[in-house]
């Protein structure tokens, strides 16, 4: 299948991804407990509904509903044996979706952490956990799929069994991690370490979701394209706010206008793919679109701007932005100076 990703991107400066799945889902009837998958199999219905919301509301990618789609998270649910059928339903219910929207909307299979421990601190080797993600890539292929969406890892081990997963098919890999309020994933890799990891693999994009908050993700996205090789393709998937709960279920207190200010600020930061993740609906997303469409490019976002608006950032996160922008700063007063020295050398070397 070729490669639908790199054309689009050359012809827009952003592109819009979905919003949540599993937090809309629990809005259409899932209950805590269940398997968002088997409602591919179960529930098409109420899948497609959403993927065509997200579309309406302007996204130009969306995402299978099989972030727990490998034989390790199915088998919690005794379906550890339908990883085909229940993703490359997935894929299809998607790929229908996305060719009635009359544009161009790619199709990212989604590919979540397996929920084991990798060696050595668990049993679970890396060529095991490579197999089932082979599984499931292979399938989200034939569904459809126009490139893999690896989202919410944690560690460089599982990460990088995604990808060897992913690379068994010939779809493009977009490979996504949650950072924490100490800037660093729950397993302790940074910004720059997934830099490093994108050029490795040569991924079509990295990026982060999930994560606390819009103003943490933004300032991950600021570090993170200060370590990125020029023209990297970043991905910011922020949760819709702060969850919180309220009377009896989770709430995201992020409003559609606050998801609007964090889409314009992430693109600043040097994000190309910007969507939403937990507590994000069709309206937020909606918000988003309109202020990518109109937004004034701006500078790269500093710590007080983001603060200013969206809220506070932790002492982790701020230690390191400041140390990004600080080595920028130095950076481009180097450069400045080899210029300056540039222009004198003649006349130096004539005295």
């Amino acid at each position: 299948m070729p490669d639908r990703l790199t054309p689009l991107l050359a012809t827009r400066p952003w592109l819009l991804a979905d919003g949540a799945t599993g937090s809309n889902l629990f809005n259409r009837g899932l209950q805590s407990g269940d398997a968002p998958e088997l409602w591919n199999i179960d529930h098409p219905q109420r899948i497609a509904e959403l993927e065509h919301a997200f579309i309406e509301a302007g996204a130009d990618i969306i995402l299978t509903n099989t972030f727990g789609g490998t034989r390790y998270r199915l088998k919690l649910h005794n379906a550890g044996a339908r990883v085909a059928e229940i993703n490359e339903a997935a894929a299809r219910i998607a790929r229908r979706e996305a060719d009635r929207a009359g544009r161009t909307v790619l199709v990212g299979g989604s590919m979540g952490p397996t929920g084991e421990l990798m060696q050595p601190l668990g049993t679970l080797s890396p060529e095991e956990a490579s197999a089932a993600f082979a599984e499931q890539a292979a399938a989200l292929a034939r569904g459809g799929a126009d490139l893999l969406w690896i989202e919410t890892m944690s560690s460089v081990e599982e990460t990088e069994a995604a990808i060897a997963g992913a690379r068994t098919t010939d779809l493009p890999v977009i490979a996504t991690l949650s950072f924490d309020t100490n800037g660093r994933t729950m397993m302790g890799i940074t910004p720059s370490e997934l830099a490093g990891l994108q050029r490795k693999h040569h991924l079509a994009g990295c990026g982060s979701n999930c994560g606390v908050s819009p103003s943490e993700l933004v300032a991950t996205i600021v570090n993170l394209a200060a370590a990125s090789e020029p023209g990297s393709v970043l991905v910011a998937k922020s949760n819709c706010g702060i969850p919180q709960y309220v009377d009896g279920a989770i709430r995201f207190d992020g409003t559609p206008e606050l998801m609007a200010v964090y889409a314009g600020l992430a693109l600043d930061a040097g994000a190309r793919i910007i969507g939403g993740c937990c507590g994000t609906t069709p309206e937020h997303l909606r918000r988003m679109r309109e202020a990518l469409e109109a937004h004034v490019p701006g500078p790269k976002p500093d710590l007080a701007t983001i603060e200013a608006k969206l809220g506070g950032i932790s002492t982790g996160s701020q230690a390191q932005l400041r140390g990004e922008l600080d080595r920028l700063a130095g950076a481009a007063v180097g450069a400045a100076g080899r210029r300056t020295a540039g222009r004198r050398s003649p006349r130096a070397q004539e005295t």
